[in-house]
């Protein structure tokens, strides 16, 4: 179980995050929704160590990682999939997925056959520069490159934007598949309401840097949720 409890964070003199809280278990998937600017970035940064908070606290199971650097947090399964995706551009798809192994366990320095199976594209552009690929097909190689890592936490950062509908749903699959085999816990932020809809277990929307709604999806009411993130 993942728990953002109250946390505050600030860029210089600018808060951007006010006692933001989340709760994301294990085998479900926790969406972040709000419109731009509202501060689910940053919430996603602090929780993978990219940012530090000024105040609250980020559990990881049991475990206070809130002062932990983003290296040792990957080490104790936290995986990013950053806005934008921050692949290697002048590195091959296969050397793309090998920057994974270094949060890998010792022993599980390779790639799973499952990332494949998942996104198949990647198996046939092993060779292929990371900067020659479409966008999606970098979508799917940096949640391929997250998954090198054995996460039990994989955290998204907008991952359909900008990208085509069919690799929206390959994407949408895969999210599906790993949240169903219950051993990893999923927080995804997303602006295309209807993909989070469809993968939500629970939620929260954001406005202004803080939670202005949160639930499950039993209780999500669309009308008052695509009120609050439009623009």
């Amino acid at each position: 179980m993942l728990a953002v409890e109250n946390i505050d964070l600030y860029y210089g003199a600018a808060q951007a995050l006010r006692g933001v809280s989340l709760k994301a278990a294990v085998g479900k998937v926790t969406c972040v929704l709000g419109r731009n600017g509202v501060g689910k970035s940053s919430l996603l940064r602090a929780i993978v160590g990219q940012q530090p908070i000024k105040a609250g606290r980020i559990l990881w199971g049991d475990e206070d990682i809130s002062r932990l650097p983003p290296q040792a947090r990957a080490r104790k399964g936290v995986a990013y999939v950053p806005q934008g995706r921050e692949i290697f551009p002048l590195l091959t798809v296969k050397e793309n997925l090998e920057t994974g192994y270094a949060a890998a366990p010792r022993g599980e320095r390779f790639t799973p056959d499952e990332i494949f199976d998942l996104f198949p594209v990647l198996a046939s552009m092993m060779g292929r520069r990371g900067g020659d690929l479409s966008g999606g097909q970098q979508q799917q190689l940096a949640i391929g490159r997250a998954l090198v890592t054995r996460p039990k936490l994989l955290v998204l950062d907008e991952p359909t934007e900008g990208i085509q509908p069919s690799i929206i749903k390959d994407i949408g699959r895969a999210i599906s598949y790993l949240r169903n085999k219950g051993d990893m816990a999923i927080v995804l932020v997303e602006q295309y309401f209807d993909f989070a809809k469809e993968l939500a277990d629970d939620f929260i929307v954001m406005d202004r840097g803080s939670v202005v709604m949160a639930g499950d999806r039993a209780s999500m009411n669309e009308k008052d949720v695509r009120q609050k993130i439009s623009v």
